[in-house]
């Protein structure tokens, strides 16, 4: 086992889990806003939403440092950066209009898929992965 295999565990009072989960059920619930409003048609999700979800994240994500929580703040934090990255790689697509539709309703869905696969995470107080 390598030095960078051990995963450091740290205890934290039932208060200071019970302030993460809470930043961390505002953070998901303002991703699942963006999510299930971007999937939708007509819907207009407001950009503004997420980067509020994402500041948070980086913000409290080194109080999670050491818990099952940080899993949390990293899917979060990785869900956003791969999906704008992906988003940014197909744009040209929209120049043929449909294949730019697919590629961004594919990606859509993705991002609402990781979002409520890491909310039923957090409810079982569970990391995301192991």
């Amino acid at each position: 086992m390598r030095d960078d295999d051990i995963i450091e565990a740290r205890a934290l009072d039932q208060a200071q889990m019970d302030g993460l989960k809470s930043w961390g059920w505002v953070s998901y619930v303002l991703h699942l806003i963006v999510a299930v409003a971007v999937v939708l048609p007509g819907a207009q999700p407001s950009l503004a939403l997420l980067i509020i979800a994402l500041v948070m994240d980086l913000v409290k994500r080194d109080d999670a440092r050491g818990t099952w929580m940080a899993s949390h703040y990293a899917w979060r934090i990785r869900s956003v950066i791969w999906s704008g990255v992906l988003y940014l790689i197909t744009l040209p697509l929209w120049l043929l209009v449909a294949p730019g539709w697919i590629a961004w309703t594919v990606i859509s869905i993705w991002f609402l898929y990781r979002i409520v696969r890491g909310m039923v995470a957090m409810n079982d107080n569970r990391a995301v992965y192991s």
